[in-house]
């Protein structure tokens, strides 16, 4: 498996990345059934073994429970082998999702993070939207504190997960790296994906087997053939899988 160029960021990332959600948060969730998070030693095991396979990049977001804190407690003494990436503006408390955009927010939101996963800098942040993709791009503070912010020296690349289209093209003349939904039921984000690559924006993608409801083996090659992806984000509890996932886009 070859490792790809993250946009204009310097970073080389692998074309499966792993998504750190189910092992920090298992409430209101979208995937096809429920599961129970894994044990301290389980997320443990499981991080370690991820890296072991190859797996280079680790999605997260303080969204996603006790995801970064565990990410910070097991890989602290391995975190020059993998580039994470985490998110500002959403967290998750009670069960229930609050957004965030305020400059203010987002300071204390990188500094979290910077302390649950024991890093100085962090390689990547994206705004993790509610929705309203252009409205907080344009109407808050989000993106110019992420601007101050990777020029302080605390974020390598800044970005946007968004919900639209729309967002994604709005992130293009500032962001370096977007994420964007992209399976084979849903590929409205081609073109965007097609534009970022002429700019050097790096591309990750989520939900490229639909939550769980598409074929993993058609949708990893449909998702890695574009050439301006970057990578494929996949969450899973089962190294096993995660194994198979790989090979396939090795093939």
């Amino acid at each position: 498996m070859v490792d790809r160029p993250l946009g204009r960021t310097g970073l080389q990332v692998s074309p499966i990345g792993f998504g750190a959600f189910k092992i920090g948060r298992n409430q209101n969730i979208k995937y096809p059934s429920q599961y129970d998070l894994p044990s301290d030693e389980e997320a443990a095991e499981l991080l370690h073994g991820v890296l072991d396979l190859g797996i280079n990049l680790i999605d997260t977001a303080p969204a996603y429970g006790i995801s970064e804190q565990r990410i910070g407690q097991t890989l602290a003494g391995r975190h020059k082998e993998f580039t994470i990436c985490t998110k500002v503006g959403e967290t998750f408390d009670n069960g229930v999702s609050h957004y965030d955009f305020s400059s203010e927010a987002i300071c204390n939101s990188v500094e979290t993070s910077l302390r649950h996963l024991k890093r100085e800098v962090l390689d990547i942040v994206l705004i993790h939207s509610n929705g309203e993709d252009l409205k907080i791009m344009y109407d808050t503070d989000a993106v110019i504190t992420l601007q101050q912010l990777k020029l302080d020296g605390k974020i390598r690349a800044i970005g946007f997960s968004g919900k639209s289209v729309e967002g994604a093209e709005g992130a293009l003349p500032w962001a370096d790296v977007i994420m964007v939904t992209y399976n084979l039921e849903d590929q409205s984000h081609e073109d965007v994906i097609t534009s970022a690559a002429k700019v050097e924006v790096g591309v990750l993608v989520k939900k490229g087997f639909g939550s769980g409801h598409l074929n993993p083996v058609d949708s990893i090659q449909f998702v890695l053939a574009n050439p301006g992806v970057s990578s494929l984000i996949i969450g899973s509890l089962n190294l096993d899988h995660l194994k198979s996932n790989m090979q396939l886009a090795s093939v």
